[in-house]
């Protein structure tokens, strides 16, 4: 397990070198944006192997006053192992643009399949999840929405760290996490380079099913045109439900999000 650890820690070391190299070269432009993202994540155990995944994202710009996006996702989870685990499923975004007069909303599709380790150094749980996504997102032309689509498959890597404060095992504990994701695809020409999430907070349980995270989060995103870029300074306000329904009870099913 260590070796698939080392190897996932490895293309993650490689993408963060190599991706830059594709950004076009122009100046760059940096709008800085404030953010308040909240969520609900499930994963309920069903059986010794399997379980549901479902999540609800909400997110809004200038803090809270206006919508950034509404996000679904629901998939089955598979345990390879004890600490191994598979995920593959179906999410749907309505992403909102500013209008004439208020917002409007375009749709995205997307199936995605998943992969994830955790494990412990020490005292300290690591966690690494791959996922890969197909993408096919509502297209506006001339401010309105279309019937065209465009298609891209997404590359994510999530290396997370959770660090015990306190001998108590009630007490937060301190959560340090990082996302890389590139993109690729015909419409993708000069951002393969989508976005870095970088998230510092803390964890804390509210009680044997439900958790929470709460922090701060950098969201730096390469924007179509290649030199534009969105800095999202965003407060997160994540939920954990891991509800076990089997008959036989199994440890807390390790579950965590960076975003849609």
């Amino acid at each position: 397990m260590r070796k698939v650890i080392t190897l996932l820690f490895l293309l993650y070391s490689s993408l963060v070198i190599t991706v830059p190299l594709f950004a076009q070269q122009a100046e760059k432009e940096v709008n800085q944006q404030v953010q308040f993202w909240t969520s609900i994540n499930t994963l309920a155990r069903v059986s010794d192997k399997w379980g549901i995944v479902g999540d609800l994202h909400i997110r809004r710009n200038d803090f809270i006053k206006d919508p950034s996006f509404y996000f679904i996702r629901f998939g089955a989870n598979y345990w390879v192992k004890k600490n191994f685990t598979l995920v593959g499923g179906y999410g749907h975004m309505w992403l909102a643009s500013a209008a004439a007069d208020d917002f409007l909303f375009t749709n995205e599709n997307r199936i995605y399949q998943q992969a994830q380790v955790s494990s412990k150094w020490g005292k300290v749980s690591v966690l690494n999840r791959l996922r890969n996504e197909q993408r096919w997102r509502q297209k506006l032309i001339d401010g309105e929405k279309s019937d065209q689509w465009g298609f891209s498959n997404r590359v994510r890597y999530l290396l997370s760290f959770t660090f015990p404060v306190f001998s108590n095992p009630k007490a937060p504990s301190l959560v340090l996490a990082d996302e890389l994701l590139v993109q690729f695809g015909k419409d993708i020409v000069y951002n393969t380079f989508d976005q870095n999430r970088l998230f510092l907070g803390m964890k804390q349980n509210l009680s044997k099913v439900m958790s929470m995270d709460f922090g701060y989060m950098l969201v730096y995103q390469q924007k179509s045109s290649g030199y534009q870029y969105d800095k999202n300074h965003t407060v997160r306000l994540f939920f954990y439900y891991t509800p076990n329904w089997t008959i036989r009870h199994h440890e807390r099913s390790v579950l965590e999000e960076t975003g849609e």
